[in-house]
C-alpha cells in the first residue's frame, strides 16, 4: 500500500488573525469580528502559541454583566465569574493551547476536535510557533475528490492489493463518494479487509460490494463502517 493521507498542512488556513497576552477585551471582540472567527490563539514572543481565546471565554461577562449570583452558582461557576472581572487575553485563555501538528492526518485533527469538542485548532511546529489554522470545515474538504481521483486510489491501493488478475476480476465503481466493488474473485472472505483499506482512502463516503465467487456464492452488500461484511 502506498497512498499517501492528506495531514493537516494540504488544508489548514495559513493566514491566521491572532493576539498577544495584553490584547485588551474590545480589541479581542474587534479581531474577532473582522475576521469572522469564533477564536483567537494567543502568542508570546515570536509567535510561540499560549492560549486560545473563544467566544464562550468572552459571554461570561455580558452573563453577568447586570447580576448578582447567589452562593450555589458563585461555588458551580468560578471560572465564569473569573472571566467576567477579566480584561485581557491573559486572563481570559484556556491555556495551554489545544493545537495539532502541521504533519498530523486530517483523522487526527478530526479526534481532536471531537474529544475537545471545538471547532477550530492552532496549527504549530515542533517549537510550538503558529503555522495556521485548521477548522472542521477544512477537514471536510477531501470528501470534494472527483470520484475519478478516489476510484483510480481504490483501484492502485486495493484491489491491485487484494483482488489481483487474474485470479480475480474486481473493479471500482465510484459515485458521489460510495465506492462499489465489483467482478468475480476466487475468495470474497476478502471483502472484510477491503472494507476497512477503502474506507481508509480520503473522500471515500461509503463502500458498498457485488462480487461473485467460486461457484457462483456472492457478495452483495453494504458494508456498515462499524461491521464489515461478513463472507458468502
Amino acid at each position: 500500500m502506498h497512498g499517501t493521507p492528506h495531514i493537516v498542512s494540504d488544508v489548514m488556513t495559513p493566514t491566521v488573525a491572532a493576539i498577544g497576552r495584553g490584547a485588551p477585551f474590545k480589541e479581542i471582540v474587534r479581531v474577532m469580528q473582522d475576521w469572522k472567527v469564533s477564536a483567537l490563539p494567543v502568542l508570546e514572543g515570536e509567535g510561540r502559541v499560549v492560549g486560545v481565546v473563544s467566544e464562550a471565554d468572552l459571554l461570561p461577562k455580558e452573563e453577568f454583566r447586570d447580576s448578582d449570583p447567589d452562593r450555589s452558582t458563585q461555588l458551580k461557576r468560578l471560572d465564569d465569574l473569573a472571566k467576567a472581572g477579566a480584561v485581557t487575553a491573559e486572563e481570559l485563555m484556556t491555556s495551554p493551547a489545544l493545537t495539532v501538528h502541521a504533519g498530523a492526518t486530517l483523522a487526527q485533527a478530526a479526534r481532536t476536535m471531537a474529544h475537545a469538542k471545538v471547532k477550530r485548532l492552532p496549527v504549530v511546529d515542533e517549537l510550538g510557533m503558529l503555522q495556521g489554522v485548521v477548522s472542521r470545515g477544512d477537514l471536510l474538504k477531501v470528501f470534494l475528490r472527483d470520484d475519478e481521483e478516489i476510484a483510480e486510489e481504490v483501484s492502485r491501493e486495493v484491489v491491485a492489493y487484494l483482488f489481483p488478475s487474474p485470479e480475480s476480476s474486481v473493479r471500482a465503481e465510484v459515485s458521489d463518494g460510495v465506492v462499489t466493488l465489483v467482478g468475480h474473485t476466487r475468495d470474497t472472505s476478502l471483502a472484510a479487509v477491503a472494507a476497512r483499506l477503502v474506507r481508509a482512502v480520503e473522500g471515500v463516503v461509503d463502500v458498498r460490494f457485488d462480487l461473485t465467487g467460486p461457484h457462483g456464492s456472492r457478495e452483495h452488500a453494504h458494508a456498515p463502517a462499524d461491521q464489515p461484511p461478513s463472507a458468502t
